[in-house]
């Protein structure tokens, strides 16, 4: 059974992870800016986080690395940062979809072998790994991890032995990875990103003074003061030197026809504030809920969105519409990811802890209330429930994603099958469930309007997986 935390308003689905890397020419220390980076994509994981740098003048392949479980801000003081000399680094942020939830699996990964040293940050899920990992296994390989990100590591510092750089080493290992992975690798004297060939995950390229930057995510470069340059393209191997940065993508062998971006990112993962191949979140959700008003319209008083991935689409459903876009939900700013939860039993005071109702908003209205999913409705119907104490005439709920009917395999933690609560339901059935008065989702053949195009994957909604899916459950399996 896989484990998922409250969320602020409900069973939240998680991303595995963000990256982050930069290369300063100028010998500047990056560690500060890596963690400011790294803040910026904390929405991506937080559960463990980490730093690695190296110094391009100093001893070759001496890195410095500090991880730990937590927050950036639980992990990094002040003069841990000061210890890590360098103007080479990568940073990740990490929430496990699959490996345990411990130190040990906590990224950058930093490994020593024949040719030198890596240090690499991994956003994503092979469906292979463990083919790959066997593989390595029966060669004698030790594993200290249980995630693919170690598996992807040693293939690239085998590949390394029997080519003429890191980067071709790179690429020589893709060609055995199947799935979904963002790479950000620093070597002693070069960064290095790596995109799959789906697509799958975002990573961008940004540039600030004399130093270039990779990140999962616009915002992180907006964070840090530096210039977007442009997405690192599906796959595609980028190389970041003193000499500048060059590309590789011949070796890669990338089929635009097959590329399969998440469509989850434009939907729920990523920042509002970031553009994810070309094309804004922001807008994207706005779109989404304009949508919703127009194959879902209902007369009602006022529009409001669950914080806070509901509200940009609340407010596009607003504008559709004409009906007013209102703010129905106060969040508890000061409720941080550790504090101690309520038994399962006494689950509802998780949601009222985090979230609570402006009853002069809502009372004597007939409320529209968007949401960006629902995964088990384990809390939906707690919303809903809240919105009618406060005094709400009607609740009608409306979903800028289309059921959550299959599990995903590249590194976001849906659930299996009959942990979804669309699972053999009716959207009636649903409706019951959360006590609502009505209740739609957005259309599937919405989705692709919303990435303006461009191909993505919709495999948790269809069931229509770009990759054959692993015969093993390769999502691990999570205590609570």
């Amino acid at each position: 059974m896989m484990q998922m935390d409250f969320d602020l308003a409900g069973d939240k689905l998680r991303e595995e992870c963000g990256v982050f890397g930069i290369y300063d020419f100028d010998g500047n220390d990056v560690s500060s800016t890596i963690y400011y980076g790294l803040f910026a994509l904390q929405h991506r994981g937080q559960e463990s986080c980490g730093i690695a740098v190296s110094d391009t003048e100093g001893p070759k392949g001496k890195v410095f690395v500090r991880k730990g479980m937590g927050l950036c801000n639980e992990v990094f003081e002040p003069e841990h940062l000061e210890q890590l000399h360098g103007n080479l680094g990568v940073g990740h942020v990490r929430y496990s979809t699959a490996g345990s939830s411990t130190r040990e699996n906590a990224q950058p990964l930093v490994l020593n072998y024949v040719k030198g040293t890596l240090a690499l940050a991994h956003n994503g899920n092979l469906v292979n790994a463990p083919e790959l990992r066997r593989e390595l296994e029966y060669t004698g390989a030790i594993f200290q991890t249980t995630i693919d990100s170690e598996v992807i590591a040693y293939h690239i510092a085998r590949a390394r032995i029997n080519t003429p750089t890191v980067e071709a080493a790179v690429a020589e290992a893709m060609k055995k990875l199947k799935g979904a992975y963002s790479l950000v690798i620093m070597s002693p004297r070069k960064l290095i990103g790596a995109r799959d060939p789906y697509g799958f995950k975002p990573l961008c390229i940004g540039k600030r003074d004399n130093a270039y930057i990779l990140a999962s995510e616009t915002c992180a470069l907006e964070t840090i003061g530096a210039q977007f340059v442009r997405d690192v393209e599906p796959g595609e191997v980028v190389t970041i030197t003193s000499e500048g940065i060059s590309s590789n993508r011949e070796m890669c062998l990338p089929d635009p026809s097959r590329e399969a971006r998440c469509i989850f990112e434009y939907i729920y993962f990523a920042r509002p504030d970031s553009v994810f191949d070309g094309v804004s979140v922001y807008n994207s959700r706005i779109q989404a809920g304009r949508f919703l008003a127009m194959d879902s319209p209902v007369d009602a008083d006022l529009v409001v969105g669950v914080p806070e991935s509901g509200n940009a689409a609340a407010l596009g459903y607003s504008m559709e519409s004409g009906i007013p876009y209102g703010t129905a939900f106060v969040k508890n700013a000061y409720v941080g990811r550790t504090f101690i939860k309520p038994k399962q039993s006494s689950r509802e005071s998780a949601v009222r802890i985090k979230l609570n109702v402006l009853r002069e908003a809502v009372a004597g209205k007939r409320v529209i209330m968007i949401d960006d999913s629902i995964v088990r409705g384990t809390t939906s119907d707690l919303i809903v429930h809240m919105l009618r104490e406060a005094g709400a005439k009607e609740v009608h709920v409306r979903i800028s994603a289309p059921p959550f009917l299959h599990p995903c395999y590249f590194g976001t933690d849906i659930p299996s099958e009959d942990q979804l609560i669309a699972h053999n339901r009716t959207i009636e059935e649903i409706r019951q469930i959360l006590g609502a008065d009505s209740l739609s989702y957005l259309k599937l053949e919405r989705l692709p309007q919303m990435a303006e195009g461009r191909p993505i994957c919709t495999a948790c909604f269809s069931g229509e997986y770009p990759i054959e899916p692993p015969k093993e459950d390769i999502r691990g399996n999570f205590e609570p």
